[in-house]
């Protein structure tokens, strides 16, 4: 009798994704979007100098890798902890969390448990109330929420907005990319 088939498989490799980005790109530059999966994971870069705004995550515990570069992680308690290659950090649901990248900026693969989908009324929805349309490609409808919310940083200040349709940075001022509801965020 022959073996079962396998439908394990190499999705990327990192450094050939970390090559493929545009210069000067930054967010998600991978995205896990397999039919039927249980976990969200993202390859995410941020620029030098560049941060993600301490925030807290309430319902899910997230594991990231650091990847290439290197950088901080504030941990809201006055200690930051150095995040370089091979660094695996674990942040535990409720756990304050912001990331700052360092002069060769930070790569990183965030991975945890799949969010179920939002839905009104039986309709799934992306964000800020917008449904998902037919334009929206089949992972993302088929996914929850985004598992990462760098579409909410402020590409001035490197802030995130509280609002997703929030048109101005409350931080700094500087004008928002509101989103698009036929094409949902690639982050």
């Amino acid at each position: 009798m022959p073996p079962p088939e396998s439908d394990a498989r190499v999705l990327a490799f990192v450094d050939d994704c970390l090559a493929a980005a545009r210069e000067g790109q930054s967010g998600a530059l991978w995205r896990l979007a397999e039919q039927g999966r249980q976990l969200d994971a993202n390859l995410v870069r941020l620029l030098p100098g560049t941060s993600v705004a301490r925030h807290s995550e309430g319902v899910l515990d997230v594991l990231v890798a650091v990847v290439d570069g290197g950088g901080l992680l504030d941990d809201g308690t006055g200690n930051s902890r150095e995040l370089r290659p091979g660094c695996l950090v674990w942040l535990p649901k409720g756990a304050a969390r912001g990331l700052s990248a360092g002069p060769a900026g930070l790569a990183y693969l965030s991975v945890h448990v799949r969010r179920p989908g939002m839905s009104v009324g039986g309709r799934r929805v992306a964000e800020a109330g917008t449904a998902v349309g037919p334009a929206a490609s089949a992972a993302q409808a088929e996914g929850g929420e985004a598992p990462c919310a760098m579409d909410r940083v402020c590409p001035e200040c490197g802030r995130m907005r509280a609002e997703a349709s929030a048109p101005y940075c409350s931080w700094c001022g500087a004008r928002l990319a509101l989103p698009d509801p036929t094409h949902p965020p690639t982050l």
